[in-house]
């Protein structure tokens, strides 16, 4: 029997075979597996060994001849898939990658599934393989089916499992690897990322298959992770930096693409709870919450299929997940603050909860509305009262008003009509926003048919003009554009403020004597 080979033993893609680990939910995964009839959901994280785990199973219980295994990532497969519903005694059946079906094809397997069950059909036994909270979505078709199907979730694996695969591949490969620890928590969890690195630091030592007189590889993670980060820059970073930028980039924008990005590379599996993100990040709701909101975010995905193998978004369970582990590895390890800047973005770093907030009269609610839907699209951060009336419902409106007004809004624009002065909120909200005048964070729009005197102490400070006989729309444009710019030189300003308080005291003393 030959000696194995590195490439065997650390396999960077396809099925382990000396390195195979069972995973926490091996058990309870073989006994559903085994269990006529009754459908199968296997969910969780990518790299952590789903797919091997079911295909172990499979193998152990004597079925590997009968299983027929596909994948909704090949498109021959995905014909075969949606027949499956129309097949009777279809046997073994498992669909790997089965969140990125379409949704008709979801929903016909989800009834399939309910009906299996139902008639106690063993005859066919569907399971089905997909990334975090894909049993949920599956559910969303046929709500009733959660209690005909076993719905197992992958957890990432503990360090003493990845360690475990690690020590298979010294005793295959006849190596001690120094560093077995620090991968094994560098890789968090990943099986995948475990045999990536090791099958590197291999290569890196010099070894690349077993050898009888045994050898001590005592390279460090940092060597050998910079040649792995290398490598994976140049698949991921082009595409990183298309996510980052969004549909449309607007530089002066709170960056609501590259923001996802950011908080998924810090999230424990590689996937994103929306509203989870939302609300730890109140002062991005806005301008991420649009997004997905609008189905921008699922429309940039649907539109950039070299983005499809990276990121998944189920607009069910509003999920963004990584596919690839790889990518995962990859932006984890970003330097953040140069990616911003080689993003094109000023920052992602924001002192006020809003870019602008809006004091105006009802009876001028549709010039208002004009600007807000430009300045939104520009990715900015706007307060306007109808988009937060589901907040404000049941609360003081006054306190939920007033530190908005006050202070959590750096510029508060104020729509100076004749109707202005005669209304209570408007009233309200002036008295909290009249200190900031002398901040220049008060920019004051004033309409042609205010009576002539009427707002004179406003006219001290630099605002704009509104002709109500003009175009509303195209005055629209006009005044966003005069915001963004204000706001992108505010945001120069910040950035610029920011680098001088970091740069290292000069000791005048020092340099005198010099």
């Amino acid at each position: 029997m030959p000696e194995p080979k590195v490439e065997e033993v650390f396999k960077r893609s396809g099925i382990p075979t000396f390195t195979f680990v069972e995973p926490r939910e091996y058990d309870h995964l073989r006994v559903a597996i085994r269990t006529p009839g009754r459908g199968v959901v296997v969910e969780g994280p990518s790299g952590i060994g789903k797919t091997t785990a079911v295909l172990s199973v499979i193998e152990q219980i004597g079925l590997q001849g009968k299983a027929q295994k596909l994948s909704a990532r090949r498109r021959e497969d995905r014909d075969v898939i949606s027949l499956i519903p129309e097949v009777k005694g279809a046997g073994l059946v498992v669909i790997d990658d089965f969140h990125r079906l379409e949704d008709g094809v979801k929903h016909a397997i989800a009834d399939f599934m309910k009906d299996l069950a139902d008639r106690e059909d063993d005859s066919t036994k569907i399971v089905l393989i997909g990334i975090n909270k894909a049993g949920n979505s599956l559910v969303h078709f046929a709500p009733d089916l959660n209690n005909r199907i076993d719905t197992i979730r992958f957890e990432v694996n503990s360090n003493e499992k990845v360690c475990e695969l690690i020590a298979k591949g010294e005793q295959a490969l006849n190596v001690r690897i120094a560093a077995k620890e620090e991968i094994a928590a560098d890789a968090a969890g990943s099986f995948h990322l475990a045999q990536l690195l090791c099958h590197d630091i291999c290569l890196l030592a010099g070894v690349t298959e077993r050898s009888d007189a045994g050898s001590e590889i005592s390279n460090s993670l940092e060597a050998v992770k910079g040649r792995v980060l290398d490598e994976l820059a140049r698949t991921f970073s082009n595409r990183a930096m298309k996510f980052a930028r969004g549909r449309r980039f607007r530089r002066v924008g709170r960056a609501p693409y590259l923001l996802l990005l950011k908080w998924l590379s810090d999230s424990d599996e590689g996937a994103l709870s929306i509203d989870q993100a939302l609300m730890a990040h109140s002062e991005s709701r806005g301008s991420v919450g649009q997004i997905v909101d609008k189905g921008w975010l699922s429309d940039f995905l649907r539109e950039e299929e070299d983005l499809q193998e990276l990121l998944h978004f189920d607009s069910y369970t509003r999920q963004l997940a990584i596919e690839d582990p790889k990518f995962i590895y990859f932006i984890r390890n970003i330097l953040w603050s140069k990616f911003v800047k080689e993003a094109g973005f000023l920052t992602i770093e924001f002192r006020s909860r809003y870019d602008f907030a809006f004091s105006f009269a009802g009876e001028d609610r549709s010039i208002v509305e004009k600007l807000r839907d430009i300045l939104q699209e520009n990715e900015v951060e706007v307060f306007y009262d109808k988009d937060e009336q589901h907040r404000i419902l049941a609360s003081d409106v006054e306190d939920y008003l007033a530190p908005i007004y006050r202070s959590e809004a750096r510029f508060v624009v104020a729509f100076l009509s004749n109707h202005y002065p005669k209304k209570i909120w408007t009233k309200f909200e002036s008295q909290q926003f009249k200190e900031r005048f002398g901040e220049g964070s008060i920019i004051p729009i004033w309409f042609s048919d205010a009576t002539p005197g009427m707002f004179d102490e406003s006219t001290r400070y630099g605002g704009l003009g509104l002709d109500v006989e003009g175009d509303f729309e195209e005055q629209a444009n006009v005044i966003a554009s005069v915001l963004l710019l204000k706001l992108a030189e505010e945001r120069q300003a910040e950035e610029a403020a920011e680098k001088e308080a970091e740069e290292p005291a000069v000791d005048e003393t020092a340099a005198v004597g010099k």
